[in-house]
């Protein structure tokens, strides 16, 4: 379109806002806006995109997204992951959302945003959600119904805020059977690489440093059934005093992977800890020297094999442990240039 041009269409209109926002932006602004930044790119961005969404605005701190159908827009919801970002982080701290879809008309303008009742709807039906739930209007529901296996409650006839006529509003709970199938399901490979620390001191260093996280980062989340949180998420804790409970509570992780990376001559030298977040324990450590030259010839080769072989390691660490009172053994190839040891 071009100009001054409209159109008319019909879309599927997903809303989207945070639960209590300004108390969580009260009580912790920056820490509640980098958690935020977080979720947008390792979460809620990259499952719009799967979906073939389109963001049409964001809100401050919600959305409004377009989707060519109904059956993509329940599918593309986030309330799911947010139940694994969300547990054991105290109530009062979770970022929830409140989702409400509609299909209907829309007037589309020409620098893309959308406009009418179809878009009101969709707002009307998210301020009336509960937190991490979904409310869907009944032309929405009549398309999802009989594709999706939904647990769905009516609630009935619902009077919208600014809405003329009645619209019938049913609700979508998501993550309850979720719940009880992760509570008697064995505990899954998840894990957060947090920035190494950089002990040579030198900012020049910092790149190298930074980019042996995102190596690790990349590597462990190729392995089959892990979560490993994104980048930008664990990026986000650099430089600050971290206590790790807390951190596993807040991004629902098992382990947390730290170290240090220092350079001086012409070797390389890492320190690097894996550890149980929910007991501090220490699940394997070790320190390594190399030759700058070697570790860089070896560097994909090693860290790629060593990945598969620390998530299997890592995922039945604690049964292994059980049975044995050993802890899982650590492959130093998991770092640059690091020989396994005979």
């Amino acid at each position: 379109m071009t100009g001054n041009q409209t159109r008319r269409k019909i879309v599927a209109i997903l809303a989207a806002d945070v639960v209590g926002y300004s108390r969580l932006a009260g009580t912790d602004e920056d820490r509640t806006l980098a958690r935020l930044r977080a979720l947008r790119s390792d979460l809620i961005d990259p499952t719009i995109a799967v979906y073939q969404g389109r963001i049409v605005k964001r809100t401050g701190d919600g959305a409004l997204v377009e989707f060519g159908s109904v059956v993509d827009a329940v599918r593309c919801e986030v309330q799911n992951g947010m139940v694994d970002r969300n547990a054991g982080v105290p109530a009062e701290r979770r970022i929830e959302f409140r989702i409400g879809i509609h299909l209907g008309d829309v007037v589309e303008e020409s620098d893309g945003d959308l406009m009418g009742d179809g878009v009101n709807i969709a707002a009307r039906l998210e301020g009336i959600a509960k937190p991490g739930a979904i409310c869907l209007s009944e032309d929405a529901y009549r398309q999802v119904k009989a594709r999706l296996d939904l647990v769905v409650g009516d609630l009935g006839q619902q009077n919208l805020k600014n809405i003329a006529e009645q619209i019938r509003v049913y609700s979508l709970e998501v993550g309850k059977q979720d719940r009880l199938e992760a509570a008697s399901a064995p505990p899954r490979l998840s894990m957060v690489v947090l920035p190494f620390a950089n002990l040579g001191g030198d900012p020049a260093q910092e790149y190298f440093v930074d980019g042996v996280t995102e190596s690790l980062t990349t590597d462990l989340s190729r392995i089959s059934g892990s979560f490993v949180i994104g980048r930008h998420t664990a990026f986000s804790y650099k430089g600050k005093a971290i206590n790790l409970r807390q951190l596993g509570r807040e991004l629902g992780v098992r382990y947390a992977l730290e170290g240090s990376v220092q350079r001086g001559g012409n070797r390389l030298r890492v320190n690097v800890e894996l550890i149980d977040t929910e007991t501090g324990n220490h699940v394997w450590a070790e320190r390594f020297d190399k030759p700058i030259r070697r570790s860089l010839r070896y560097a994909g080769r090693d860290r790629r094999a060593s990945c598969q072989s620390a998530g299997h390691r890592t995922g039945r660490g604690r049964s292994e442990a059980g049975r044995t009172g050993a802890k899982p053994k650590f492959d130093g190839s998991l770092f640059p240039g690091h020989a396994s040891r005979k």
